[in-house]
C-alpha cells in the first residue's frame, strides 16, 4: 500500500472537517458549534471538561492551538485566561471555521496556516502549545513533537493528546465477536461513513475509521510508546487518559460508568509536558 502523504491528510480534512457529518447542523452554524461543544463536554470527557488541560497561569500569554480544527479548544483556551491565542491548522477550512467560531462567540484570536512537521514560526515563540488529537493524523509525528518543542519558550509547557491503545484496542482480537453483536444491536458512530466500526476486526483500520472512511491516516499508542515518542525533547509531568465515546452504543450508560470508562479506559491519552531544559 502507497504511503500517505502530508498532502492526502491535507486534502482529507480539508473537505471533511472535523464534526461535519455527524451534526446535522449546516457546519459553521451556530448550531452546529454548539452541539459539538456538546459533544465534547458530555461524551469526550464524561461531562466536565478537564482542567488539568489549560495552561497554568505563568504560560498563558502567548498560546499555539496547533491543529485548531473548528476551533474548539481555541476558544476553550480564551475563556479560561489565556491570552494572545493563534489558532494554526493545515487547512484553510480550519481556519475559516475557527475565525466563524471566534465571532460567533466574541472572542478574539489570530490564525495561521500550519504544517505541524515544518512550522513557520520562529523558536521560541510561545508559552504554551496545546495539540489536541493531531499528531497522530500526520505521516512524521515525531517530527511534529520536535515542531512543538522548538517554538516553545524556554520552560514553555504543552498538552498534548493522541489515540491510546487502550485496554479495547489490546483485546480487540478477544471481543471481536461482543463488536459484531453490538454492531448488530445498533451500536456505531453515525455519519462520516463510520456505521460498521464494530464489525471490523483491524485495530489500525478500527483507528483510521474512527474519523471518516476516507481518512487516510490514523495512529494509535501505547503508554510506553507515546512517552518515548515525548521524551526527547519533554519531561513529562502527568499522564491521563479520557473519552470513551458512549454515543457510539446502542443503549446509555449510567454516568458513573461513563466517568469511570472514561478515566480508566479512554481513547486518548494526555501529556502535560515541559520543554527539555538545555544548559550551556
Amino acid at each position: 500500500m502507497k504511503e500517505k502523504t502530508i498532502d492526502d491528510v491535507k486534502s482529507f480534512w480539508e473537505s471533511s472537517p472535523l464534526f461535519a457529518g455527524e451534526s446535522k447542523a449546516p457546519v459553521g452554524s451556530k448550531e452546529f458549534f454548539e452541539e459539538h461543544h456538546s459533544v465534547y463536554e458530555r461524551d469526550c470527557f464524561a461531562g466536565v471538561i478537564d482542567s488539568r488541560i489549560f495552561p497554568d497561569e505563568e504560560h498563558q500569554k502567548h498560546i499555539l492551538d496547533l491543529g485548531c480544527g473548528p476551533g474548539f479548544w481555541s476558544i476553550e483556551l480564551i475563556k479560561n485566561g489565556s491570552q494572545n491565542v493563534t489558532a494554526a491548522d493545515l487547512t484553510e477550512n480550519g481556519l475559516v471555521l475557527t475565525q466563524k467560531r471566534a465571532e460567533l462567540y466574541g472572542v478574539k484570536l489570530t490564525t495561521s496556516r500550519q504544517n505541524a512537521e515544518h512550522m513557520s514560526f520562529e523558536d521560541g515563540v510561545f508559552s504554551h502549545v496545546n495539540c489536541q488529537g493531531v499528531i497522530h493524523h500526520t505521516p512524521d509525528t515525531e517530527a511534529c513533537v520536535h515542531e512543538i518543542a522548538r517554538v516553545l519558550q524556554p520552560g514553555g509547557t504543552a498538552m498534548i493528546s493522541v489515540y491510546y491503545k487502550n485496554f479495547f484496542l489490546r483485546s480487540w482480537p478477544l471481543l471481536k465477536y461482543p463488536g459484531k453483536i453490538l454492531s448488530w444491536l445498533g451500536a456505531c458512530m453515525k455519519g462520516r461513513g463510520r456505521e460498521n466500526i464494530f464489525s471490523i476486526n483491524n485495530v489500525d483500520e478500527i483507528v483510521r475509521l474512527y474519523d471518516g472512511d476516507k481518512n487516510p491516516l490514523g495512529k494509535s499508542y501505547s503508554k510506553n510508546d507515546f512517552l518515548k515518542l515525548l521524551s526527547s525533547s519533554f519531561e513529562i509531568e502527568e499522564v491521563f487518559l479520557h473519552f470513551f465515546p458512549a454515543r457510539s452504543l446502542p443503549f446509555r450508560i449510567p454516568k458513573w460508568l461513563h466517568k469511570f470508562l472514561d478515566r480508566k479506559a479512554g481513547f486518548l491519552i494526555y501529556a502535560k509536558c515541559r520543554k527539555i531544559a538545555i544548559n550551556g
